[in-house]
């Protein structure tokens, strides 16, 4: 982790627009009609909807994606009693993580109080505004009776992170921890160091995880709280109070299997650590600085599981994998408490999402390190992407089990899906390509299978029954890789070219289909040393259902011999390639963006109506842009004439099809640009089909809107084909390896159509 410089922080929470939030509208308001709706006095009729029927609060407003982030100030992370002011670059940033990792808007409230009960009438006074109550950073004991007090007193979940959040997320660790050194959580001797709100609220959930009380020494800033100590003392340390001799944090933690610190930097010795039991657990998760650093503490213990708070450390406890999803559960069924159920739930899904094997998107955003089950891996990542469908609706339907839920759930795969389109809009656009695939897997090729990332790609297809993988190569040396990547590829058909019963076949076919072409029996033989050849051969011949291959090949190299052996599917179609761009709003087809450099208007048209009945194919209904420099005749040129023509040629084949052009992209994605210069237009602002002029428009425009647009892209598909083969961008991510392989696995389900 770089070091985070005073200059840097503040230079980034000033730049621009001062802070890190603004609040965005999400109904359009450019018009006096909009205004009028917007507010007076269109407004006035909802009012008067939920005045009659309360409920529709959350019809008709924010309500239900609203969290209230409120604070005093009083703790605010290590820094203390800073005062509500000081407290709101804090605040702003928990709105950032909510909205962020869970789509959840935010208005964060400082309160200038105090004493508990008049922060609770305040917090009280505003509750109608929000779907939920975030409370943090107030200080202990203060914290629990205002909790409390706010659950008993709404009707909308309450949640105070510095305790439970912290709790959630280290149980799932502590779970995790245990069944990796095999001790039971009931036999467990728990130190926790920390009586303040973390470590009370702490203790308390691994009492309900299995550890049992009389099992737990808790540690203040006076020592041990042990039966009979009246200095510094309160109801809720009080429970803790061990009949032992121990006084001291040294003292505590001989012969301890774990020791949670929720304190300060430096408070444990390397001899405190070698004095704990054999494999022990330590959480350090000070903050910024652990109880003692990672490295200190495996200098003593090689045998240990350890976890901090930082993210520079194995095992970070994170708040972030907490709080956003256990409020999107809870809002989503519009649950009146957040339950110990629910946090309950939050706990095992956390836990059991750390067992799953990690995507290689996850992966990418911590440099690459390869994530498995294990001493350095009990708790998933921040950044990893699947907490949002695991957490969330294991705590919604906590929530519906236990009857706190005023919204309850049936359909838990389509909430899963929802919650993916609102965060991952990639992910859900792939769902219904996966789900087809699933119905009839296919065998599909792959001519580099001795590549790492084609076997964890083909793990992965096996894993989801999305396709029967087919590896090239040599056999001892997949068996080597499947080792070092720790992959079990039961049942997956290895082929090695040169030894294949079929080569020979292979090549007098080779030989026959090009003989005219100079192809003799020893350039046939030649050919087919190469794996890109010798499973094209394979597709031709009926023997494999698809291929996909290119991740460490040029595009050419693996795209010339498919054009070639393959061909495409009927004299007057075109290949073609396509992405498919997705953003938050839907996704959008570009085409072509691999295969034409500079098509003429006839191969302009076949293109649009390729792209045209492949978007249909997703359910969407296509609306064609044919793009260009200009808009409709504005500066005459013979591109813009081929443009032109290409469009009145797509009109006579599918008449029905939404298309305009030539325009620019403004007036193709702007409705007020269309609608005031260009009324006429059949496009007007809501182009979803995007046909470009030439390749090298359609490859900048595509990687433009993945590198800097925050877009995710999909691809590339090819069209037009006459067996089911695809092309990889090279060096791409293995998550891109299956989404292809679940296009090529639909096009050799579907022969006759697009895909």
């Amino acid at each position: 982790m770089p070091k985070i410089r005073k200059i840097d922080a503040l230079r980034y929470h000033s730049q621009g627009r001062p802070g890190k939030v603004e609040v965005v509208p999400s109904k359009p308001c450019h018009t006096q009609f909009d205004l009028s709706m917007a507010y007076t006095p269109g407004v006035a009729h909802p009012c008067l909807e939920i005045e009659a029927h309360p409920g529709d609060v959350y019809k008709y407003t924010a309500k239900g994606n609203l969290v209230g982030v409120v604070t005093n100030g009083t703790a605010v992370l290590g820094l203390g009693n800073i005062g509500p002011l000081a407290s709101k670059p804090v605040m702003e940033g928990k709105g950032v993580l909510f909205k962020r990792f869970a789509d959840l808007d935010v208005f964060d409230i400082e309160v200038d109080a105090t004493d508990p009960d008049e922060f609770i009438r305040v917090v009280r006074a505003m509750a109608p505004t929000f779907g939920g109550i975030n409370l943090e950073d107030i200080k202990a004991p203060e914290c629990f009776y205002i909790e409390e007090k706010l659950k008993e007193l709404l009707d909308i979940p309450v949640f105070h992170d510095d305790q439970h959040g912290t709790a959630i997320i280290s149980a799932a660790g502590m779970l995790n921890a245990a069944e990796l050194v095999g001790k039971e959580l009931s036999s467990l001797k728990v130190v926790v160091c920390g009586a303040g709100a973390a470590g009370i609220a702490c203790a308390n959930h691994y009492i309900a995880c299995g550890v049992k009380l009389e099992n737990i020494l808790l540690i203040d800033t006076r020592g041990v709280i042990y039966e009979g100590r009246s200095e510094g003392m309160n109801s809720y340390k009080q429970k803790f109070a061990q009949k032992t001799e121990a006084r001291t944090l040294a003292d505590a933690m001989q012969g301890a299997d774990v020791f949670v610190g929720l304190s300060t930097k430096g408070m444990v010795t390397k001899a405190m650590v070698a004095s704990m039991a054999k494999d022990p657990i330590i959480f350090a998760l000070a903050n910024p600085d652990p109880e003692i650093t990672y490295a200190k503490a495996k200098a003593v213990r090689d045998d240990l599981i350890m976890a901090t708070g930082r993210s520079d450390c194995p095992n970070q406890v994170n708040n972030v994998l907490g709080f956003p999803f256990i409020f999107r559960g809870a809002m989503d069924v519009r649950a009146r408490v957040i339950s110990e159920g629910m946090k309950m739930a939050a706990t095992r899904a956390l836990a059991a999402l750390a067992k799953e094997e990690v995507p290689d998107q996850v992966s990418k955003a911590y440099d690459g390190l390869r994530l498995h089950f294990g001493r350095d891996y009990i708790i998933p990542k921040p950044f990893d992407f699947r907490v949002l469908t695991w957490a969330a609706p294991a705590v919604a339907k906590a929530a519906c089990d236990e009857g706190l839920a005023a919204l309850p759930i049936d359909d838990w795969d389509a909430y899963r899906w929802e919650l993916e389109r609102r965060i991952y809009p990639f992910a859900y656009a792939m769902r219904k390509v996966f789900a087809v695939a699933k119905e009839n897997p296919k065998r599909i090729v792959f001519p580099e299978g001795d590549n790492p990332k084609v076997l964890r790609a083909a793990q992965r297809l096996i894993d989801e029954s999305l396709a029967m993988p087919v590896l090239l190569g040599r056999p001892e040396r997949i068996a080597e890789i499947q080792v070092e990547e720790e992959l079990e590829l039961r049942g997956v058909e290895i082929i090695d070219p040169m030894e294949s019963p079929d080569f020979e076949h292979y090549a007098q076919a080779y030989r026959s289909k090009f003989e005219r072409s100079g192809v003799t029996d020893q350039v046939a033989h030649s050919a087919l040393r190469s794996p890109v050849i010798f499973g094209l051969m394979m597709v031709q011949q009926g023997h494999a259902d698809g291929l996909l291959a290119g991740v460490s090949m040029s595009y050419p190299q693996t795209m010339r011999p498919a054009l070639q052996i393959i061909g495409p599917q009927s004299p007057e179609a075109h290949v073609m390639g396509l992405y498919m761009v997705v953003l938050k709003d839907g996704v959008r087809f570009f085409a072509d963006t691999t295969v034409t450099i500079d098509p003429t208007a006839e191969q302009l048209a076949c293109i649009a109506c390729q792209t045209a009945r492949f978007a249909k194919s997703f359910g969407v209904t296509p609306r064609v842009a044919m793009l260009s420099f200009s808009s409709f005749g504005a500066s005459p040129s013979p591109r813009t004439a081929k443009i032109r023509r290409a469009k009145q040629i797509v009109q006579g084949l599918m008449p029905d099809l939404i298309i305009d052009g030539e325009m620019q992209v403004d007036v193709a994605t702007d409705a007020e640009i269309a609608g005031a210069t260009y009324p006429f237009s059949r496009i007007q602002g809501d182009a979803n089909v995007f046909i470009f002029p030439s390749l090298e428009a359609a490859n900048i425009g595509y990687k433009l809107l993945g590198r800097i647009g925050g877009a995710s892209v999909i691809g590339p598909v090819l069209l037009g084909m006459a067996g089911a083969v695809n092309v990889l961008a090279q060096n791409c991510e293995v998550e891109s390896i299956v989404d292809l392989t679940a296009f090529t696995v639909l096009k050799a389900q579907h022969k006759k159509y697009d895909i």
